[in-house]
């Protein structure tokens, strides 16, 4: 970038880390009940992901992540499992699934499957056991109290905790034995009691089960929470309103925690030299928490899915309201997780949606205009990629898929966004006395931030009733657009988000500058433009330059890149780019990435 002024230039140390395989893969999250249904029953099932495995290693991805494919009463789509060593017949069989690892592993990429081990399903024998009398030797695999008698008598839960799905209890009644269950999430999922020996060691079995059976790691859900506060204290009263007070400081990222990791780690995944992990830990911020979680002196996990990148556009104590974000908030979320993973030897993982997440384009980019939308997936596309880390695509995001348009409050049906709807509509019915009050201004946060924007459907044509998801009635409707945005159209059209995807895997792949450098935030306050620099002793340097916006920006170099000599163009969204000096001019979500051959 053309300037005459010098200013010292950050050359970072290099980052002493292993070549385990999963630091330079590219992870395909799969939803299986939404991917490819071979039967025509409506369900997407595991014959089905098989039959598109040469899509996606054309793609270039190299690791297939899949959601939970145990059986479930899928009170909550699978993370409410009752055997954790059957698949779902819905699914398939165990010999569909090795059939799938065959060919995955044949094709030269790796699997993972989803671990779901702070809860079971109300279905899972433990728990029939557990809840059949409080003498059943199962009774302490799960937390039961006996209630609590309020003032005037009445029965209350054994503490004031609040689900984290809401804001009722986090105590269910049981008729049966005259006990409360503790149950973080719904009803449907009773919370294992961690500290009892047996349970970690059954925990303990499932995982090597799998790993005997050649799975090649784990994305383990919610596992922050496993550990809670010795004794269940109450939580302090910061909502008067309601006995139900938010108690997550008492049921996450308690300090047991580790131990529990440590030791499942040895008996499991210490045990298989080739596995990874990657936990998902909500509400653990860039700090020492979070590399107590992945450095590798600490033997717990590969790596975490961190939280707070996705809470940015989140209402405080809410499920899903939804509130505007600035670009510099962004900017410092993936600066101090950057930074700190470099700094002290951790590792990051990288995404921008999931199955419990809106869409990205919808979120952070723009589909309003299909021009818009093309862009600006590009644009996240080529921000998720040029960072460092273990980068994670989900279904779809390949195709730059959006949020559901058109939907009426009531087409939507997670639990979370039922839960989040029946909560605000009895909380304006007591307000207002207004037993039917209006709840359409929901519509918006659930448009934005509602999880089955990420569980339509995946569009694989845009010419068959279905779009060849399927030949029966699909589970859940399709994302009304697809018959313009779908595989078959990517894969014909070269400037697809498809193709931009593939080529930035192809860079990502060979510079391995952006998998392992260095990170430097330009322009911090910066309302509109995200760049920064990314920095490898020996190796060349990036600066990557993104238009977080629909409007046309004249960017000037910050002082402390006017230094980069030597400037080659390696990839943009745009077909021509202009030449350039002190001053860039950003089209409309535009990206660009900059190689340099020397620093000064």
């Amino acid at each position: 970038m053309a300037s005459t002024k010098n200013t010292p230039f950050f050359i970072p140390t290099a980052n002493a880390v292993d070549n385990k395989w999963w630091r330079e893969a590219t992870i395909y999250q799969i939803y299986p009940r939404s991917f490819c249904d071979s039967n025509g029953d409506g369900i997407g099932d595991i014959p089905g992901i098989i039959t598109k495995i040469p899509y996606l290693k054309n793609l270039g991805v190299n690791v297939l992540w899949l959601c939970p494919i145990y059986v479930s009463p899928q009170h909550d789509m699978g993370y409410d499992i009752a055997d954790y060593q059957a698949i779902n017949p819905d699914y398939g069989t165990m010999e569909d699934w090795q059939r799938l690892r065959d060919e995955v592993h044949k094709v030269g990429m790796k699997l993972i499957m989803d671990l779901v081990v702070n809860h079971t399903s109300i279905e899972h024998k433990w728990f029939v056991e557990s809840r059949a009398s409080r003498e059943n030797p199962k009774r302490d695999w799960y937390y039961w109290r006996p209630a609590r008698l309020g003032n005037k008598g009445e029965r209350l839960p054994p503490n004031n905790w609040r689900s984290f799905f809401g804001t009722g209890s986090a105590w269910e009644w049981d008729e049966g034995s005259q006990e409360f269950y503790l149950r973080i999430f719904t009803k449907e999922q009773p919370d294992l009691n961690w500290e009892n020996p047996d349970v970690r060691t059954a925990v303990h079995d499932i995982v090597n089960f799998w790993l005997e059976n050649g799975i090649d790691g784990f994305r383990v859900d919610a596992i922050n929470y496993i550990a809670k506060t010795p004794n269940l204290p109450d939580a302090p009263i910061t909502d008067p309103t309601t006995y139900h007070q938010p108690a997550m400081h008492l049921y996450l990222n308690i300090a047991t925690v580790h131990t529990y990791l440590r030791d499942l780690n040895l008996a499991t995944f210490a045990r298989y030299s080739s596995t990874m992990t990657v936990g998902e830990t909500p509400y653990v911020p860039a700090t020492q928490m979070a590399l107590d979680y992945v450095h590798p002196s600490r033997k717990e996990f590969d790596m975490i899915f961190q939280w707070e990148h996705m809470d940015i556009d989140r209402v405080p104590n809410t499920l899903l309201g939804w509130k505007p974000w600035a670009l510099p908030e962004l900017k410092q979320i993936f600066n101090r997780w950057q930074t700190l993973m470099y700094d002290h030897g951790g590792w990051n993982s990288l995404y921008m949606e999931n199955h419990d997440q809106g869409r990205s384009v919808s979120r952070f980019g723009s589909d309003r205009t299909p021009e818009f939308r093309k862009l600006s997936a590009k644009m996240l596309a080529m921000f998720l990629s040029t960072l460092s880390g273990t980068l994670y695509i989900f279904q779809g995001q390949e195709l730059g898929m959006a949020n559901i348009k058109g939907w009426e409050v009531e087409e939507y049906n997670d639990v979370v966004t039922l839960t989040y709807i029946r909560e605000e509509k009895e909380k304006r019915v007591r307000e207002s006395g207004n037993p039917s009050p209006d709840i359409s201004d929901l519509l918006n946060d659930i448009q934005k931030k509602g999880r089955d924007n990420g569980r339509t459907p995946m569009p694989w044509s845009g010419n068959a009733p279905h779009a060849d998801f399927t030949t029966g009635t699909p589970w859940m409707t399709l994302n009304p657009d697809f018959r313009d945005c779908n595989a078959a159209a990517a894969v014909e059209d070269k400037t697809s988000v498809f193709y931009f995807w593939k080529e930035l895997l192809r860079i990502r792949s060979e510079w391995k500058t952006l998998v392992y450098g260095g990170f430097r935030l330009l322009a911090p306050d910066d309302m509109r433009v995200f760049a920064y620099l990314r920095v490898r002793p020996g190796a060349k340097a990036a600066v990557v330059v993104l238009n977080f916006s629909s409007e046309r920006v004249e960017w000037n170099v910050p002082e402390e890149a006017s230094n980069l000599m030597d400037c080659r163009l390696v990839y943009g969204n745009y077909d021509s780019v202009e030449e350039f000096g002190a001053c860039l001019i950003l089209r409309a979500w535009e990206c660009r990435l900059y190689e340099y051959e020397h620093l000064h």
